[in-house]
């Protein structure tokens, strides 16, 4: 390995997921970039599963890697885990993946390019559902799919300048404790400042499909409000995502429209069906997608999004922003 620093260092903030962390390790092992243009620096944020830190202490390709550990004692989230990682980095690109991905043999040549021909750019990346993963996809379950520039920016697949990070001084894991929002909070300071964006479609990841069963999805759901700082703090992205300029998801809209002709005496039968029809219909349609089971699924969906409308309102109320 070169003793010259990397070009492109990769920061991966991981917590309890020694498994897919293996898996993402030895995609980088894969990579077609030379050993020693680029370095791995994991930030263990205090996974307790016994196994994390044996996978990062005997993974084979450290030395070709580079490969770093930081270790935090206690878990306080990925926005302060990443803020360790590229603190510690040595390149002048920092690029993102998660702990729940893997890169596809050309991803850090492929970033580099969109780096090297747009100086001073984010670059944001493509992301799939891993392919091996893809008969688990199912109504309990979540992947990511990545085909345009945003409004995001997730960490699933992106790079920054370090000068960037710098200038913004990184994540803002004060306001960020849990998952959610502070990739697209970092991104959109970062262009309400000057820095430009670029889509490098050839730069991919693959993301895991992951089984959260029935509960796990609520709690999913529940933990959005902490997220919707970012829509207060950026007006712009909130322009660019809602609906009707109020409500976070389309869903939501047709929620509350459903809702409300709950709500209205039985005499305004008509009025009552005009505004509950539209979301009856997307729940039905909602149902016969490919990876639903069917109409059985429709008191789910509607608790889903009772209980994601009722995270985004507390978020309404903390945050002063008008949302649903």
């Amino acid at each position: 390995m070169s003793s010259r620093a990397p070009l492109l260092s990769i920061v991966v903030a991981t917590h309890n997921r020694p498994d897919r962390l293996g898996d993402l390790l030895d995609s980088f092992a894969g990579q077609s970039a030379p050993a020693g243009t680029f370095e791995v620096v994991v930030v263990d944020d205090g996974s307790k599963d016994g196994r994390t830190e044996d996978i990062l202490a005997s993974h084979p390709a450290r030395d070709r890697l580079g490969l770093r550990v930081i270790r935090r004692p206690m878990a306080q989230g990925p926005a302060g885990a990443r803020n360790d990682g590229w603190r510690a980095a040595q390149a002048p690109l920092v690029a993102f993946t998660d702990d729940d991905c893997v890169a596809t043999p050309d991803w850090v040549e492929e970033c580099r390019r969109a780096a090297i021909t747009h100086p001073g750019a984010i670059v944001q990346g493509r992301t799939e559902p891993r392919p091996d993963e893809l008969h688990h996809r199912g109504p309990f379950t979540r992947t990511l799919c990545i085909d345009r520039l945003g409004p995001f920016f997730q960490t699933c697949n992106i790079l920054y300048p370090r000068q960037v990070l710098e200038r913004l001084d990184g994540f803002d894991a004060e306001a960020y404790s849990a998952p959610g929002g502070e990739d697209t909070d970092l991104a959109w300071r970062a262009m309400e400042m000057g820095t430009p964006t670029v889509f490098a479609a050839e730069a991919v990841v693959q993301h895991a499909v992951e089984r959260h069963g029935p509960l796990g999805f609520l709690r999913i759901a529940w933990r959005w409000t902490d997220s919707m700082q970012a829509y207060s703090r950026h007006p712009d992205l909130r322009d660019a995502v809602f609906t009707k300029r109020f409500f976070w998801k389309p869903d939501h809209y047709l929620f509350v429209r459903a809702l409300l002709a709950l709500l209205l005496p039985r005499r305004l039968r008509g009025l009552r069906r005009w505004l509950a029809w539209p979301y009856a219909v997307a729940l039905v349609w909602r149902c016969l997608q490919p990876d639903a089971r069917g109409p059985v699924l429709l008191p789910y969906l509607a608790l889903h999004d009772a209980v994601e409308v009722g995270a985004v309102a507390r978020a309404a109320v903390r945050y002063r922003i008008p949302v649903l």
